[in-house]
C-alpha cells in the first residue's frame, strides 16, 4: 500500500515541475495515473493544485478509497451543477496527459470548467514516473523475483507435442498461483498483451505488437501469443512474459530447446547475450538511449544478424529496450530517436531477440536498473539456453 511519505513526495516532484512550467494544477482522470499519486484505483478523478492541498474526487468506491489512500481530501464526485464550484477560480491553467485522455473526455472536462485552458503534461508526467524511488525499486525487485522463481519451474511441464497455447496456460496457471494480478497496463494506443508469449514455430508470424515477436495468437481477433502449433524437438521455444504483483511490472525472456539447436540460432542467441552486456554496462546517468540502440544494432549487423534483429526482416522494432513500472511501455526507451538522457533509478527491461525466418525466434530479456555503475539486475535467473 502507498505511504503518505511515498504519496506526498511523488505529488510535491510534480508540483516543482507544474511551477516551472506555469500551470496552476493538473487534473489525472488515467486510473494508473490517479493510482501512481493517490494509491487507490478507484472510480475516480485526482486534482493536484501547483500549490496547496490534491483533492481525489470518487464515484466509486468512495470507502474503499478512503480506505486505500493516503490523500487527506478525499470526497464522492460532485454532481454536475456543483463540479466548477469546487475548484478555484484562480487556477486557470490545467494540466491534463493527452496521451491518454479521450476527446469526450476532455469536451467534458471543457465544459464542466469553463473558463480554464488545458495544456498537455504527457511527457512532464511520464518523465516523473520514470524515476523509480526506493519503494517503488523494491517493489519491481519482488515483481522480478516472483517471475523468475515461476520461470525455473518450466522444465519440468515443457514437452514436445504439447501445443504452444498449453504451455502459456501451465505458465499463466503457475503465475496466477503465485500472485500475478493479470492487468498488464500499456499507455500506447491500440496495444495489448495477455500475460506474455510462448512461441515456437508460431513466433515466426508477423503481428501488430509492437516489439520484436508477435506470435500468431488463436485468431485474428487475437493475433498474438501463443497459437494451437505443437512444439517440436529442435525448436527452440521463446517464452516472454511479465510479472505484475503489487501493481509493478518485470519483464523476462527465457529460451528453452528440447534436444539439439541449430548453430545459426546458437550463435544468434550468443549474440543477443552479448548484446545485452553491452546495453547493461551502458546504462548510467547521462547516456542517451538512442547511443544504446544503435550499439546494438551495429553489434547484430556486424554478426551479420541485422536484417533479423529484433523482428522478422521488414517488421523490425525499433528499440532493443523499454521501461517499465506501473506500465509496461514507460520511458525511457532505448530506441531510435529517443535523445533522452537516462537518469538514475530509471528500469528498463533489455531484449536483445533475433527472427530467423524458417528456423525460429530467440533471444534474451531481462529488467535492470540504471545506475553510475551501469545495469543493475533485478533477478538472478540464469540467461542460458535451457536444454530438455
Amino acid at each position: 500500500m502507498l505511504t503518505e511519505t511515498e504519496s506526498q513526495d511523488r505529488i510535491l516532484r510534480l508540483q516543482g515541475m507544474l511551477r516551472s512550467k506555469d500551470i496552476q494544477a493538473a487534473l489525472f482522470i488515467l486510473p494508473i495515473d490517479v493510482y501512481y499519486f493517490s494509491g487507490t484505483r478507484q472510480n475516480a478523478i485526482l486534482w493536484i493544485p501547483a500549490d496547496g492541498t490534491p483533492m481525489l474526487l470518487v464515484r466509486k468506491s468512495l470507502s474503499r478509497a478512503r480506505e486505500e489512500s493516503p490523500i487527506a481530501d478525499i470526497r464522492p464526485f460532485p454532481s454536475s451543477k456543483e463540479f466548477a464550484a469546487v475548484f478555484s477560480d484562480h487556477q486557470t491553467c490545467i494540466g491534463m496527459t493527452f496521451d491518454a485522455v479521450p476527446i469526450q473526455q476532455h469536451l467534458f472536462y471543457t465544459r464542466a470548467l469553463p473558463g480554464r485552458s488545458f495544456v498537455d503534461i504527457s511527457m512532464m508526467v511520464r518523465e516523473l514516473r520514470s524515476v523509480k524511488s526506493p519503494f517503488e525499486l523494491e517493489q519491481l525487485r519482488h515483481s522480478a523475483g516472483k517471475l523468475a522463481s515461476v520461470f525455473a519451474e518450466v522444465p519440468h511441464f515443457l514437452k514436445a507435442g504439447m501445443r504452444e497455447l498449453d504451455l502459456s496456460a501451465e505458465m499463466e496457471y503457475r503465475l496466477r498461483k503465485a500472485g500475478h494480478e493479470g492487468y498488464i497496463r500499456m499507455r500506447a494506443f491500440n496495444q495489448e498483451l495477455f500475460f506474455g508469449l510462448a512461441v515456437s514455430s508460431g513466433g515466426l508470424n508477423g503481428g501488430f505488437f509492437d516489439g520484436p515477436v508477435t506470435g500468431k495468437g488463436l485468431s485474428s481477433a487475437s493475433p498474438h501469443g501463443a497459437s494451437y502449433e505443437e512444439i517440436l524437438p529442435k525448436q527452440p521455444v521463446l517464452m516472454d512474459f511479465v510479472g505484475v504483483f503489487n501493481g509493478y511490472i518485470a519483464d523476462m525472456t527465457r529460451t528453452f530447446v528440447i534436444g539439439t539447436l541449430d548453430e545459426e540460432l546458437q550463435r544468434a542467441f550468443d549474440v543477443a547475450i552479448d548484446i545485452q552486456e553491452i546495453v547493461r554496462k551502458d546504462m548510467k546517468p547521462g547516456v542517451v538511449g538512442e547511443e544504446l540502440f544503435l550499439a546494438a544494432a551495429s553489434m547484430a549487423e556486424h554478426a551479420g544478424l541485422g536484417s533479423c534483429f529484433m523482428g522478422m526482416p521488414g517488421q523490425q522494432a525499433k528499440f532493443v529496450g523499454h521501461g517499465v513500472g506501473l506500465e509496461l511501455d514507460e520511458l525511457p526507451v532505448l530506441a531510435k530517436g529517443f535523445s533522452m538522457l537516462l537518469q538514475a533509478n530509471q528500469v528498463i527491461a533489455v531484449e536483445p531477440k533475433f527472427v530467423i525466418p524458417g528456423k525460429g525466434v530467440i533471444g534474451i530479456e531481462n529488467t535492470f536498473v540504471v545506475t553510475a555503475e551501469g545495469g543493475l539486475r533485478l533477478s538472478d535467473l540464469p540467461d542460458d539456453i535451457v536444454f530438455l
